[in-house]
């Protein structure tokens, strides 16, 4: 690894971590952070491994320590800290698997919607089919509104030289 992907990786960790808390404490959507309907603004990066393999490890890390500082608003614990990450990172892998933004979307609706509201689910008592969609409506919903704009931004910033 070089000092740039660690750089790059170390960005995205840290606008994750910047939009969980902005959102949980500033806007007011901020209890759609956590619970059986989620809507991350930050979740929007998670389309980043599409053109860019450091977001693999920046989303990695963003999530695990925004789940970690903000355990005691979540009330999962342990396993959101670990279990979110950890999808997370296999779903930011596959994502760069894929080919087009529309593909690139289906393993963090899917893996999201799927796993994560196991956890969910027995925590807030309500019933894991609801709580999968939730989850992976309001995955969808975020990269579909705010995913698509970080890829843009990404994109035109990524060509920009400066001369």
């Amino acid at each position: 690894m070089n000092t740039r992907y660690l750089t790059k990786a170390s960005l995205i960790a840290a606008i994750y971590i910047v939009l969980i808390i902005l959102q949980m404490l500033v806007l007011p959507v901020g209890n759609l952070t956590f619970g059986p309907i989620q809507l991350r603004l930050a979740e929007g990066l998670a389309l980043l491994p599409l053109v860019e393999p450091a977001a693999i490890p920046g989303l990695f890390v963003g999530v695990l320590l925004s789940n970690l500082i903000l355990v005691s608003s979540s009330g999962f614990g342990i396993i959101d800290i670990i279990g979110g990450s950890l999808v997370t990172l296999v779903a930011a892998y596959f994502t760069f698997k894929m080919k087009s933004r529309i593909t690139a979307m289906i393993p963090l609706v899917a893996l999201n919607g799927l796993i994560v509201s196991i956890w969910v689910s027995y925590f807030t008592k309500v019933p894991y089919v609801y709580t999968a969609l939730g989850i992976a409506l309001g995955e969808l919903a975020s990269l579909i509104l705010f995913g698509n704009l970080i890829l843009y931004v990404y994109k035109s910033a990524a060509n920009f030289r400066e001369y």
